[in-house]
């Protein structure tokens, strides 16, 4: 009854409510919320409090952001079913905050892509500055194994890099990338690559049909998502039984310069996060490396769709 009185108080508040529907959508920053709704990042940040006390919400905090997700399923998902339930008629305030939620997506991806267009010829040699590229590309080939690899999907393929690497191992590969300058330049690395194809495509709409794909791979891509989470779903759609999804990218850091120089919005991720997304997305954690040694430190996960526990390295 306790908890029970204190979500019903955290919610007896029209812009309260405003907040869950849009985390519902998507994990936002303060800032962001505060850019949808109108209103001042501390008035938001208090909103944000008490619906965090509530169990409604989690908080965050990545270098000077702090990003604001659901919360428990206990506590979140009586009161989802109760929302969805009571909507209906003329909903004003909704209508608007999807409008302007909409728009925060579309400067977070214009501002990626504007970044890629910028960088796309000297792209590989930005990712080994972080560390040493050949150390990550090795334990990627360790953890997918020498084995056939089915149908390859490259999530975000730059330049063609991860195709290069593991295509002889793939019946038939695929990269997405979308930015037409990066599939310019991955078009001219890989065109002895018979079997492989690069499309123009979201990482959020992949061009695949459910289970079609055995294995899939986020190299270095994750950290520039606008939502992480809806990115590792997608994938997971797209892979067939025992498929695998393999994620490179930072563990958590607090170089806020890159946000504003790289255009990285999440400062890396956590191994909690990770699994997380994963569970939400039907993988089971199969596999976790830590690779130390350069100014950030690299993480590889590996998420298998069928639900086989195999191995955790941390």
């Amino acid at each position: 009854m306790t908890r029970a009185l204190d979500i019903f108080r955290a919610l007896g508040d029209a812009t309260r409510l405003r907040i869950l529907q849009l985390v519902r959508r998507m994990e936002l920053s303060v800032g962001e919320l505060a850019q949808v709704l109108g209103q001042s990042q501390p008035r938001v940040s208090r909103h944000v409090k008490i619906l965090c006390d509530a169990g409604l919400l989690t908080r965050r905090k990545e270098g000077s952001w702090v990003f604001v997700a659901l919360g428990a399923a206990e506590a979140v998902e009586p009161v989802a079913v109760a929302l969805d339930g009571w909507a209906g008629g003329e909903d004003h305030w909704g209508v608007a905050d999807a409008a302007r939620l909409q728009a925060v997506r579309a400067d977070r991806a214009a501002a990626a892509a504007a970044w890629f267009e910028g960088h796309a010829s000297e792209w590989d040699a930005i990712r080994s500055l972080h560390v040493a590229e050949e150390q990550v590309e090795a334990a990627m080939a360790a953890v997918l194994g020498p084995g056939p690899l089915g149908t390859l999907l490259d999530i975000g393929t730059g330049t063609g890099r991860m195709l290069e690497l593991f295509g002889a191992q793939a019946g038939q590969a695929l990269g997405i990338d979308r930015s037409p300058e990066m599939l310019r330049l991955a078009r001219a690395k890989l065109h002895g690559l018979a079997h492989a194809e690069l499309r123009q495509a979201n990482l959020y709409q992949l061009p695949l049909a459910d289970g079609a794909a055995d294995v899939a791979i986020l190299h270095h891509v994750l950290h520039f998502a606008e939502d992480p989470a809806a990115a590792i779903g997608e994938a997971a759609r797209v892979l067939g039984p025992g498929g695998r999804l393999l994620i490179a990218d930072f563990a958590a850091h607090d170089r806020e310069e890159l946000r504003a120089r790289d255009a990285h919005v999440r400062l890396g991720f956590d191994e909690a996060q990770i699994a997380a997304w994963f569970a939400a997305a039907g993988l089971a954690t199969a596999r976790v490396e830590t690779l130390e040694g350069g100014e950030l430190t690299v993480k590889l996960w590996l998420g298998r769709k069928d639900g086989v526990r195999l191995k955790e390295v941390a």
